[in-house]
Parts: C-alpha cells; structure tokens; sequence
C-alpha cells in the first residue's frame, strides 16, 4: 500500500485487489463516501478530495451547464457516478460526467449498467497530484468519448479515436470551445469570484453564439 498526501488529495495505492474484492469495497462503502476509486486490472487508487480538488470540480460543472443552456443541447449530469465493466476488469468515479449526444438514450433512467447503456459523453478528472493509475487507459476501455484533464495548472481534452485518446485543441461536444478558451475561465476563477465568472463566462458564450450565426 502507498499513500501519499498534499494540500487538495490523498491517494492510496492498493496492489492485486480482484475484480470481486472491487465490487465488494463499492457496496460497503456506498455512494455517499467522500473517495473516489479508480480500478485497473488489479490495480486500485482510492482517492480523497480536499478544499482545492472540490473547488475546481464545482467550477467545471457550472461552466459546462452553462455552456449547455445557452447552446440549447440537452444535458444529463451523472456526477461521480461509477463508471465499470467486468469485461474489460477497469472501472473509475469520474469528478463530474455528462451525457449530451447520448442523453436521449438515458433521460428516463434511474439506474446505469454499462454493459448494456451507453458511456457518458464527457467526462471530467481533477489530478492536483499526479494518479499512479492510467486513467487514460480506463476510460477509453470504457468507451468515453471525450475526457477533460485538469492537472491545477493546466487543463487537455482528449478525444476518443480508434479506442485511444488523441489530445484536442477543440471540444467535440461543445464544438465551440477551445481548451485554451477554457484554462482561460479556469484561470479567471482563481481571481473572479463565483457570480462575475459565471456572468463573463455566459457573456462570452452569448457572443460566439452570435459571431457563429452571423
């Protein structure tokens, strides 16, 4: 077991846990623990937020409901939600996902299995400190189609082609975003506080909407 510790997570390391012993640890602990899990192949990372962790993940989300109200587009927030499948032995508790091209397909649903729903569309990881785990690897095995990465400082979006994530400098499913536009909010949210952020960053989305339809 490995445990390391800084100012926004504490991760723990855990070798050759199976598959069952995975399952097991997600029903004792329940859905309203305050860690996350992320699981590969026998490898599980058993990650705790603190203040600053936190902080960045209720940003995200507000900006992404953000972009998707102005935009119109449908929406469904899946939070933390355990995203698995046995087949390929990975499973992982994203920050916060979406689904928006598939929301559709999953409007109704109470409960998710993805061995028969689909993937969310978007998901979002915060890694203050850097995982030991792939999550790469796990979420592509999962069939994510778009994965944001915040490491504090810097935020990527990777795109799923050929079952490999390929990094991008736009959003494919806010196609009018750019990573460089949203390190910039990400940035700002750091010296702005909540409200002005949400209103400069409604604003500047109201504007692309407008160039965009001109």
């Amino acid at each position: 077991m490995i445990t390391t510790s800084t100012n926004a997570e504490q991760r723990t390391l855990l070798q050759n846990i199976s598959w069952e012993t995975f399952e097991s640890l997600l029903k004792e602990t329940g859905e309203d623990r305050n860690s996350r899990f992320a699981y590969d192949c026998g490898t599980l990372e058993i990650m705790t937020p603190l203040y600053e962790h936190e902080s960045y993940k209720i940003q995200f989300d507000r900006l992404i409901f953000t972009l998707a109200e102005e935009l119109d587009v449908g929406i469904k927030s899946a939070g933390s939600m355990t995203l698995k499948r046995e087949i390929v032995n990975r499973g992982i508790e994203p920050d916060n996902c979406y689904y928006i091209q598939n929301e559709p397909a999953v409007r109704n649903k109470k409960e998710f299995n993805l061995e028969t729903d689909p993937p969310p569309d978007l998901a979002i990881e915060i890694d203050i400190t850097s995982s030991s785990i792939n999550k790469l690897g796990i979420y592509a095995a999962l069939g994510v189609s778009e994965l944001w990465i915040y490491d504090g400082q810097v935020l990527k979006f990777y795109q799923l082609t050929r079952e490999k994530y390929v990094e991008g400098e736009f959003s494919c499913v806010f196609p009018l975003v750019s990573v460089t536009q949203m390190n910039g909010f990400i940035e700002q949210s750091q010296k702005t506080g909540e409200i002005a952020l949400l209103k400069s960053f409604r604003a500047w989305v109201r504007d692309k909407i407008t160039i965009l339809g001109q």
